[in-house]
């Protein structure tokens, strides 16, 4: 009798060595060929060849070719399952594996505002207690596929990752609120009567991006139409843009954490109530694969923890 493949079956003529598993289970959790060399020290083409090189012996393909990265077959799914926890407690009983002693600076990621104001405060314990951090600020997606390579360790992601290639848990919910300052809200509310999209039509609109994505899907939301107006100021920081509105250029809308205080004082108002106000999730991405840094264990469950408060 022949020995059965990894996958079960009898057809595999060779027995694939445990250099092509690695490579496989790094391609499977980075989500792309690139990322998995970066991650293994490797050439791309290397890790190309492996693939390869498994795929022939196992006579499967294991992976579709995207225009961006690759995604597990079903074949791949089954044999990640089989092999993933043999391997990582092989590497960890050789000294590969997670180490106490490995506490390197752990790489964190995410949107500038929801860092600065919720994400940093929450780790200023962990840092006093000799976590070191380093962090970058940006948009999702680009944040996303530089996790895939491996240059950071933990992404906040304002949408849940697309694909099986990253694992992510909802981390905090956002909620929106259209406000603007005293004087504006006065103005608004006596020329109000019953349609407020018709009301704030003429008074300066403040956003953090030309194409309006908050305020459209507010409008959306909240009012059951399509937003038709232009913006007066656009700025890619909603530390910037409430700056603005609370100094009375205009109305936005922005997330409730991020004006809780400037409401609570008075600097803003509310000019809208509704009973079903537009959230959004944010969610807690790591880099696929084990890490050696106790470090992102500790950011990750404090952040998560932290998270139920936002």
């Amino acid at each position: 009798m022949r020995p059965l493949d990894p996958l079960g079956t009898d057809a595999a003529p060779a027995q694939p060595d445990l250099n092509l598993l690695r490579t496989f289970l790094a391609v499977y959790r980075s989500g792309s060929f690139t990322a998995a060399a970066q991650l293994l020290g490797l050439s791309q083409p290397t890790v190309t060849t492996q693939i390869r090189s498994l795929e022939r012996q196992t006579r499967r393909e294991l992976f579709e070719r995207l225009p961006r990265g690759v995604a597990p077959t079903a074949v791949a799914d089954e044999l990640a399952a089989r092999v993933a926890g043999p391997l990582d407690a092989l590497a960890e009983a050789t000294g590969h594996g997670p180490r106490e002693s490995r506490a390197e600076p752990v790489h964190l990621a995410g949107p500038a505002e929801l860092l600065s104001t919720r994400a940093l405060p929450a780790l200023a314990p962990l840092v006093t207690e000799g976590v070191r951090l380093r962090v970058t600020t940006g948009l999702t997606e680009p944040l996303l596929d530089e996790l895939r390579a491996g240059r950071h360790d933990l992404v906040i992601a304002t949408s849940r990752p697309r694909g099986r290639t990253l694992s992510a848990v909802p981390l905090a919910d956002e909620e929106f609120v259209l406000v603007a300052a005293p004087a504006w809200a006065d103005r608004i509310a006596r020329r109000r009567a019953d349609d407020l999209p018709a009301a704030l039509h003429d008074v300066p609109l403040i956003t953090y991006a030309e194409d309006l994505p908050i305020l459209r899907r507010y409008w959306r939301h909240v009012f059951g139409r399509r937003l038709n107006c232009r913006a007066a100021v656009s700025v890619p920081d909603l530390r910037a843009v409430l700056a603005l509105v609370t100094a009375g250029a205009g109305f936005s809308v922005l997330p409730r954490y991020l004006c809780a205080a400037d409401l609570e004082s008075g600097a803003l108002v509310l000019l809208d109530a509704p009973a079903d106000a537009p959230i959004n999730t944010g969610f807690l991405v790591r880099r696929p694969g084990t890490s050696d840094n106790p470090h992102v264990t500790l950011v990750r469950d404090r952040l998560l923890e932290a998270g139920r408060t936002w």
